[in-house]
This record gives C-alpha cells, structure tokens and sequence, in this order.
C-alpha cells in the first residue's frame, strides 16, 4: 500500500503540535529566558510588535547554531521547526533582529540571565569556589587599514605648530599689515589671526575698487600674499582641530580605527602573513567554572594584565567571584597581587608572575646577577653577592609608572673600600661609579606569596581545560570571530548572546543533570531502566531456556537428523 502524500489536502494546523526532545537547547533557553521576569510594559511609545522574550530566544537558538547574521537568523526563523517552536511561527525581519541585538533591553536581558545561570549552578551544586579567568581578542568589524596612532599623531601635532608659528614669522615680514604677537603666540589664537587677516583682505578688497584703474596696483599684491597666508593658516587650524579630535578619540590607548573608535589595533595569534601585523580588536575577558561562562567583559586593551582589576570588580559586583582567582602568569603583577589583597581579602589569587618557571630553572638559580641567588642579612639588612661585595642598606626611593602607580624600593649601596682602605674593583661599574641595587620588598613579598599559594592547590592545574576550552568552542563550533556589529557597547552585547549559547549548548549536553530547566529530569533515566529490565527478563526466562533445549536435542538427535 503506497503511502498517501498529497500537497494539496486541507488540513487544521495547530502551532504548538511540535515540541523539541527533553534534552534540546531549545527547552533549557526557554526555561532561562522565562525564569528572568523581565516583562516591562510598555508605557511610552508606539506598542511593541514582538514581545522581547521571544526574540531573546530566537537570537540564543540561532547563535547556538553558529547563525549571527540578521538575515539569516531571519531565515532560521521561518524554516526551522525549532525556532518555529520558540517564537510560535512569529517571523520578525531581519531589522527588527538587528536593532534588538543592539539595545539596550537586551543588554540588561543578558546580564540578569548571567546571575540567574550562576545562583542556579551554585544551588545545584555544579561550579565550586574556582573562577578560572583568561582573555582572547576578537577583531572588530573594522578596516585593517584604518589605523591612527597616538604617537604618530603627538609628532605631526608638534609640526603643525612649527609650521604656524614660522607662518607668523613671515606674515610680521610681509607687506600684510596686522598686529601678531610672535611671543605670545599660541595654536588656540588662530581663529583670531584668522579674523584679522580676513578683516584685512575686505579693507584691500575696497582698496583695490577705488583704485582699479592703477597698473600694477599695490592693494592687489598685498591682496595675494593676504589670501596666500589666510589659506595656509586655515589648513593649519583645520589639521590641528583634526589632531586635537584624534588625542581625544584614543584616550590611554595607542591606537584606534578610523572606522570603529572604540577598537584598538592588537596583535593576534591569528596571522596568516606572519608578519606581525597588527589588526583592530576588542580583548574578552571571561570567568569560567565548569567551563560554564559566568562573567565577562570586553576591553580596548592588547594586554591582560591592565584588564584583571577591572574585571574582578565587575564580577564582584555582581556576586559571580569565587573565593579562588586563578589565572595564567600574563595577569600577574604587582598592581594586581595588591588589589586583591586589599580589596578582596577573602579571596585567594592562584596567579603565577611571569618569571616564575625560570627561577626554578638550573640556568636562573646559576646566574650570579639574580638577586635572590645573593646572600642576605637580614639582622644589619646587607646583601653579599657571590664576589664578596657587600651591599649596605642607603636609602628610600619610589617610582611612578604611567599608570600612576607608586612602586617602593630600598636603594643597596656597594662598599667601595675594603679593611685595608683600597678600592675594590668589583663595587665599580665599568666607567667607575658605585655599584648599587634596588630592592621592592612588597613585590618580593607577593612573589613569595604566589610561591606558596600555588604549592598548596592543585586548581591552578584545571585552568587550561576549563576556561581555554570555551574559546576554542566559541571560535571553532559557533565560529565567532569577528564582530557583526561597531563600536564598545554594542559589540558587548553581541559577545554576551555568543557566550550564553554556549552555556546553553553546555546544558544540552549535560540532560541528567539540570534538572530545573527540564520538564521531566527522571523520565528518560526511567524508561532505559524499565527496558534494561525488560531485556534481563527476556534473557532469563526465553532466551536462555530456549537455547539450552535447542543444545540438548542436537546432542542426543544430531545423527539421526544428519542421516534423514
């Protein structure tokens, strides 16, 4: 009998007829996004066409398939059955997608569903005290050519000034006639020269009609080194402004894009030239536990270590921060080792410093310019290094980075002059000045402190698979790596979607266990019990009497059963 398939037959369609498996990604966003209780009214304004729950979990679907195009979400949401499922057969255009990947509704979605995920991990049971943080860079939706550097900017703005003030210098030479103070002279007083000159030029524009029919005329030539001298003042005010806008634009950093101001130009480990060029990016820092993401945030800077004390206080601040910080020795500093001590003294940093594996090298522990290979007095406060110098205590002194943090030394002097009132050569530099050292005690102190912390945990040994394995699944699986979207807020808010598909994705994989974002958490275990049950009894009471009186009658029966 051939089954019957015909297009044409009317049918009753009933939306909700379709319902994902227990363990799909759908049911636990689902479950995430209606456990948040973000329902606002709307009160000003037109009303809303879709409600903003639905398109949380159309966007988290589609990002969890590795779909981060606006169109193509939009696609995912008419033919995909799933998707069909979470927004009940609503089909928002790709405009609508866009502009509510972007808002600001969305952002306050994704942080509430971050708290809500990590209360709900740590009440089951399934994150500890260790929050494994690291950072990768994701470029920006930028020109790679579209650079501006600091530096480069500081030079031409000092030029520019040079080239104003030699401009001034030749107009006080020239016929022009105006009163220019060369002294007091400032790139600021350039509208006003600015003024005067174009007020100059109406008066020889006047001189010039009263006297036209005079060959060669005066107020003409006076007239042209005017305008000669008004354009290239006008260039100069106008590249100066330009200058002034570009410092303002890149702040601290060295460097910006011309067409996303908020990325800066970084290297990456991605780098198919190999050249080492540098491309623009935003630097992701995240905090993981169980390899689930429950905190992140995304910086203009290339390096890590600036990024840690910012990131602790956002994740403090929202209560996600474990009692353990572990990560890698690019965070390790002093900066940070003090910040953590002094503002969270609860917590334990598992952060190694970046010298840590090669002290405990054979070529370190031989080196006899290390300090720590040095012997030390701690009575008379005196280093003795291995040549017999002895270094005696001076004096006090500090240094200021350009961070405006303050870094405490003792100054060490070498004995110049021996028992016998000679000079010794080793207390000397070669062009002959004293020897002397710098010791920071508290950076000593927190290295020590680092030692031992390290030495007496073992968590420091889960951070690769745990937090490094997230960005291989975020840049890999999803494919995320490169941003849809520009500038620092909304790029935000596009990474934090990418990041909770993940943990829901996460979720999916691990059925058994959430029980709280399933409809039924025993069922399935329940029905494979049941058929294992079934399948023990058949075996015993079928099968197995079966075969053991098919083998006795063979026995007995095989040749008369052979012969017929």
């Amino acid at each position: 009998m051939e089954p019957d398939y015909n297009m044409n037959q009317l049918s009753l369609n009933i939306p909700t007829a379709y319902e994902p498996e227990l363990n799909h990604p759908a049911r636990y966003i689902n479950r995430l996004v209606e456990s948040l209780a973000l329902r606002r009214p709307n009160i000003m304004g037109r009303p809303r066409e879709y409600d903003p729950r639905m398109l949380l979990k159309l966007v988290l679907l589609a990002y969890s398939y590795g779909i981060i195009s606006s169109r193509k979400i939009e696609r995912f949401a008419r033919e995909n059955i799933v998707a069909m499922w979470l927004t009940q057969e609503q089909r928002p255009t790709y405009r609508t997608i866009a502009r509510f990947i972007v808002s600001q509704e969305l952002e306050d979605m994704i942080q509430s569903s971050f708290k809500e995920f990590h209360d709900y991990l740590k009440a089951q049971g399934m994150i500890d005290e260790a929050s494994f943080i690291d950072g990768t860079k994701i470029l920006a939706n930028a020109n790679k050519y579209s650079f501006v550097w600091k530096k480069r900017t500081i030079k031409y703005r000092k030029l520019n000034v040079e080239k104003a003030q030699k401009l001034i210098r030749e107009i006080k030479q020239a016929e022009v006639k105006i009163d220019v103070d060369e002294d007091s002279f400032d790139i600021d007083q350039l509208d006003t020269i600015i003024a005067l000159l174009e007020q100059r030029i109406e008066e020889l524009n006047q001189r010039v009609a009263e006297t036209a029919k005079v060959s060669p005329n005066p107020a003409k030539q006076e007239r042209r080194h005017a305008k000669k001298y008004l354009h290239a003042l006008d260039h100069c005010r106008q590249k100066h402004l330009e200058y002034q806008a570009q410092s303002q634009i890149a702040g601290q950093r060295n460097s910006y894009s011309k067409t996303d101001h908020d990325a800066t130009f970084m290297r990456l480990k991605e780098d198919p030239m190999r050249n080492g060029q540098t491309k623009p990016a935003y630097n992701l820092q995240i905090m993981t536990s169980s390899q689930y993401v429950l905190g992140y945030e995304l910086m203009q800077n290339p390096t890590d270590t600036r990024t840690l004390i910012p990131f602790l206080s956002h994740l403090a601040q929202n209560e996600v921060l474990g009692r353990e910080i572990v990560a890698d020795a690019g965070y390790g500093s002093e900066r940070n080792y003090k910040y953590i001590e002094d503002e969270l003294s609860d917590c334990t940093a598992l952060i190694p410093y970046s010298t840590m594996i090669k002290e405990n090298s054979r070529k370190w522990r031989s080196d006899d310019r290390k300090v720590m290979n040095w012997e030390y007095h701690e009575a008379d406060d005196f280093y003795v290094n291995p040549q017999g110098v002895r270094f005696n205590f001076k004096r006090y002194a500090y240094r200021n980075d350009k961070y405006k943090f303050r870094r405490d030394f003792k100054v060490y002097q070498a004995e110049k002059y021996d028992e016998n009132h000679q000079i010794i050569s080793q207390a000397l530099t070669p062009h002959g000045n004293t020897k002397y050292l710098m010791v920071n005690p508290q950076w000593e102190y927190f290295k020590s402190k680092a030692r031992e912390s390290l030495s007496n945990s073992n968590t420091y040994s889960r951070r690769k698979y745990d937090v490094e394995t997230v960005f291989g699944n975020l840049k890999a699986y999803l494919g995320f790596k490169r941003f849809t979207v520009r500038g620092l807020k909304k790029a935000k808010r596009q990474i934090g979607i990418a990041l909770m598909a993940l943990n829901m994705k996460k979720m999916a994989g691990r059925p058994l266990i959430f029980s709280k974002y399933s409809d039924n958490q025993k069922a399935p275990f329940r029905i494979f019990v049941k058929f294992r049950m079934v399948l023990l009894i058949q075996r015993l009471f079928v099968t197995t009497p079966f075969i053991l009186f098919k083998s006795v009658i063979n026995k007995y029966h095989r040749k008369p059963f052979g012969r017929a």
